[in-house]
């Protein structure tokens, strides 16, 4: 394809649900395109789901930071490797062994007993919720706290610093900030895990971190294990829970779905999963000369998949662009695929499993305090979601 046909990103979403206008037409006639990046950079987009799931399984394609270029803002390679521990940006064997030291605390039984821990969380903050009374931010009173609680908890973050973090954890997640303006928030969060992983090899506790501390994992290599997992788990859940409420309020049909007891409440969990994407892409870098769906992407070149397009191919399923809990099977990418599929997925699984329910069984009425078109996106942000969801219900003996 000529360098001429080269096409930037497309990020502007129709709808706060449906990925960025354009690429469902670049998946059905071009789904190994040519795409230009800000630093002048020519690489690739790729949107179909067999194709993404190739590139994401295929360890000719790098995810090294010191190696890939942004499709979203300028600046090229740093030449620089990741920090140590940070898995998600290592390539095997270095991320092999972080992995395999991981995996064992975040396996299905492991999450699975988080679950009361987790309902008591939830509670708690919808009874807060119900004290203060409607309308209220769900993102600030529920969406927000109740993965921030969890993830610090398994971490063992004393509770006096869990704002701070999620205060550094915003900044590092805004896409309208040049890299050098996000450098202090960087060093600050790692500095305070650094510390924090001394505190607990000095007085080890029954975290994640204390467990890690018996490996021979270095105390950098433990701060930066720590900072992957408490950034992932702050933003992600959080907008999951956010964009999910707002996309059942509009969906009421769905609802009946998540009340149908708790099957239903798993096939509407996946299905929010692959409707809403909130994480629109990932990047790689081949190593190598590849072939890629006709296309001959060149060693050196930057591949971004694009997680939202791949999600709504009607080649994987039927109708992809409506939001139906009953379709069969899973098969979405939301949290990956291959080596560095997300670690933390079950977890996240666990807290919609309690969220979702526990929040429309308290409040069964619970509608939206504004118009939809209203409520504000995080169109500056890396991850898709709300900034704000204002909700309303009525209250128990209130006149109409």
């Amino acid at each position: 394809m000529a360098e001429t046909e080269a096409i930037t990103l497309p990020t502007e979403r129709p709808t706060p649900f449906d990925p960025p206008t354009g690429l469902a037409e670049l998946r059905e006639t071009r789904p190994v395109a040519r795409l230009a990046y800000p630093d002048g950079h020519r690489g690739w987009l790729v949107t179909s789901h067999a194709l993404v799931r190739e590139v994401l399984a295929d360890r000719r394609f790098s995810a090294r930071p010191e190696l890939r270029h942004l499709p979203t803002r300028p600046g090229g390679p740093s030449g620089q490797p990741a920090p140590p521990g940070m898995f998600v940006a290592t390539d095997p064997p270095v991320h092999t062994r972080y992995r395999h030291l991981l995996t064992g605390e975040f396996t299905v039984r492991r999450m699975r007993r988080l679950t009361e821990r987790i309902g008591e969380v939830t509670h708690a903050y919808l009874d807060a919720m119900e004290r203060q009374g409607p309308p209220a931010d769900l993102v600030e009173a529920f969406a927000a706290p109740i993965p921030a609680v969890v993830i610090c908890e398994l971490l063992g973050v004393p509770e006096e610093d869990r704002e701070r973090f999620m205060a550094q954890g915003a900044t590092l997640m805004r896409a309208d900030l040049p890299q050098e303006e996000k450098v202090p928030a960087f060093l600050a969060m790692r500095g305070h895990m650094e510390e924090l992983v001394l505190a607990r090899r000095a007085r080890p506790g029954d975290d994640l971190l204390s467990g890690l501390t018996g490996s021979d994992l270095t105390d950098e290599e433990l701060a930066g294990i720590g900072f992957v997992l408490l950034g992932a788990g702050l933003d992600t859940t959080a907008n999951m829970l956010a964009l999910g409420t707002f996309a059942l309020l509009l969906h009421p049909d769905q609802l009946e779905v998540l009340r149908a007891g708790p099957g239903g409440v798993e096939l509407v969990v996946e299905e929010l999963l692959r409707y809403l994407s909130i994480v629109p892409f990932l990047v790689r870098t081949a190593l190598e000369d590849v072939e890629l769906g006709g296309e001959l992407v060149r060693a050196g070149e930057t591949v971004t998949v694009s997680i939202a397009a791949a999600n709504r191919d009607p080649e994987r399923f039927p109708r992809p662009d409506r939001l139906d809990a009953r379709r069969a099977g899973g098969g979405h990418v939301a949290f990956g695929h291959g080596v560095h599929q997300c670690l933390g997925r079950q977890l996240a699984r666990v807290e919609m499993l309690a969220a979702y329910p526990a929040l429309f069984g308290r409040l069964p009425s619970l509608r939206l305090a504004v118009a939809p078109g209203e409520v504000p996106l995080r169109t500056d942000m890396l991850i898709h979601g709300v900034h704000r969801l204002p909700v309303t219900w009525p209250i128990i003996g209130e006149v109409p």
